[in-house]
């Protein structure tokens, strides 16, 4: 069977953190579908399109990558997309604690769905998207935090 992993979040903006668990997560899975979730909580700082743009071209010569977004449920969006695991990256135990939380209902609405964790890389760790919208709202340069060039657009 093909190990396909969704791996879900707003990725307002996609970070190197990010970038990170993708590559990291191809040794593991067959295929990573890089999902953006509408999350009904947040207002977008960074367009859905623009984003999606820099995600694609971050992974433009990875044909085991696809990129989508999506309005729905994580576990329902894995399953419309054939993803049986979910893929997330842990920073520090604030986010297995509420990680840990969302697996469990996941795995409750879709039985098969595993959530796999991957730990950030040390140097990684320290960047969030929140940090990095913070900073280029203030007109902070922020391409050391980012696997694309964010002023092309």
């Amino acid at each position: 069977m093909k190990k396909v992993a969704l791996f879900p979040g707003s990725f307002d903006p996609f970070t190197k953190g990010h970038a990170d668990i993708v590559k990291r997560g191809l040794k593991l899975f067959d295929e990573i579908i890089i999902g953006i979730g509408t999350n009904s909580a947040k207002k977008r700082y960074f367009s859905l399109e623009m984003m999606t743009d820099k995600i694609r071209e971050t992974f433009k010569d990875n044909e085991h990558i696809k990129i989508i977004s999506y309005d729905d449920l994580t576990a329902n969006a894995a399953h419309q997309h054939g993803a049986n695991f979910l893929l997330r990256g842990l920073r520090n135990t604030t986010d297995f604690e509420y990680e840990n939380t969302i697996s469990q209902v996941n795995r409750h609405l879709v039985g098969e769905l595993e959530t796999v964790f991957l730990i950030t890389s040390p140097e990684l760790a320290p960047i969030s998207s929140t940090i990095v919208r913070e900073l280029h709202k203030y007109g902070a340069k922020v391409d050391d935090y980012l696997p694309y060039d964010l002023e092309e657009n």
